[in-house]
């Protein structure tokens, strides 16, 4: 018979583990010698404690499931229970047993680290939807349109709640994109009508001031022009592309009218000179404005100095295109900076900036090649009068030009 501490193999090669409980039956061993049993089954022990020692690292190094650790544990308890090795097998039942608790603490923190994942996605949720719903009431449409997008990629990045939490939240964040949709698509179509409505009402008024232009009852028509005026500025702004040519007509039709009033009324000239002299004081006060950096003060600035220029009256024929373009520079860049605003948050306008940009491009070069041609047949007259027209243009391409910029192009 031999033995060791933990085993031993008795005459008829029946080989014994020693255990808490007494002495359990290992096998049979008659292959060899009982040095060579008691080796055998020690090994096999061995590779329990090597399984054993695998296992609590995978427990504590790796992500390895509550469930998959439990399964394996209690593989390994099975050929522990089986007593098919020698060795300390209470010691390694210890082992298993402190596993079990390892792996049910790691179960709980994980179940509680889900729980903290969850109520943080939660509140994260929460927050967006609030953010949405404050955001829906904006009239700034694009930054709010950015925003709301923002939103969207950052409520994707969070997890899922349970469905019936998520379906909620996200069924309140959805509504309140959509009401900011419809909200602003609203509020573009009422743009788009005004614009509409304000061309139809200048096609009017450019009617009746060409109707007018060859009218030699010189008080009531003047009276009937200026009443025209200020039904045109209250009309609105038309879409960009109409109203150009119609205050181009507008205003065609009213110098005529005036330039033969002006002709009859010759002994007006010394009046009309003191007229320009005062209205040159107030387009150089008014192009003192220029850059705008104070839109609201710049309009009002204005509009005060426009009410000094209406009371001023006429200025020499052959000075008012001049003088009058240096005011309406001002006027049209007030006017754009009103109109960037709008161009901003408007879906349409880059395309439409581009397709005036090439416009007034291609008007710039026309003129720029009808001023060499008046200068090489020696038309100075016509030449100077195209030069003015060419600034005019010039400030407006200048302007469209800074428009695209501000779409990044």
């Amino acid at each position: 018979m031999s033995s060791d501490p933990w085993g031993r193999v008795d005459e008829t090669g029946t080989v014994y583990v020693r255990t808490a409980d007494g002495e359990q039956v290992v096998g049979s061993w008659q292959a060899g010698s009982p040095e060579e049993a008691l080796a055998y089954f020690e090994r096999k022990y061995e590779g329990l404690v090597v399984e054993i020692g695998l296992l609590e690292k995978r427990v504590k190094t790796t992500d390895l499931s509550a469930k998959d650790a439990q399964t394996a544990i209690e593989h390994l308890r099975e050929q522990v229970d089986a007593h098919h090795a020698v060795g300390d097998l209470g010691a390694l039942r210890t082992r298993l047993d402190k596993l079990v608790e390892s792996v049910d603490a790691r179960r709980e923190e994980r179940k509680a680290q889900r729980a903290k994942q969850s109520d943080e996605a939660r509140h994260s949720k929460e927050a967006l939807v609030a953010e949405a719903e404050e955001l829906a009431q904006s009239d700034q449409w694009r930054a709010a349109g950015e925003r709301l997008r923002a939103l969207v990629d950052t409520w994707k990045g969070l997890p899922r709640l349970d469905r019936k939490s998520d379906d909620e939240l996200w069924h309140r964040f959805s509504h309140a994109r959509s009401a900011f949709s419809k909200r602003r698509k609203a509020h573009f179509a009422q743009l788009d009508a005004q614009r509409e409505d304000a061309r139809k009402t200048k096609e009017r008024l450019v009617g009746e001031a060409e109707s007018l232009s060859g009218s030699t009852d010189w008080g009531p028509t003047a009276a009937r022009y200026r009443e025209l005026m200020s039904e045109w500025k209250a009309a609105g702004r038309a879409q960009r592309e109409h109203e150009d040519d119609l205050w181009n007509r507008f205003r065609g039709a009213q110098d005529i009218f005036f330039a033969a009033r002006s002709s009859v009324f010759a002994e007006r000239d010394a009046e009309q000179a003191e007229n320009l002299k005062l209205k040159e004081e107030l387009a150089g006060e008014a192009e003192k404005l220029l850059p705008i950096t104070d839109l609201k003060s710049a309009r009002a600035a204005f509009r005060s100095i426009n009410e000094r220029w209406e009371a001023i009256g006429h200025v020499p024929r052959d000075a008012r295109p001049k003088v009058e373009g240096r005011m309406h520079a001002v006027e049209r860049a007030l006017q754009d900076s009103e109109e960037a605003e709008w161009r901003r948050t408007n879906p349409e306008a880059r395309a439409r900036a581009e397709g005036l940009t090439g416009q007034l491009q291609s008007a710039v070069d026309k003129l720029k090649g009808q001023i060499e041609q008046a200068r090489a047949q020696g038309n100075n007259a016509r030449a100077d009068k195209l030069e003015r027209e060419l600034e005019g243009r010039q400030a407006l391409l200048d302007q469209a030009l800074k428009g695209l910029q501000e779409f990044g192009g």
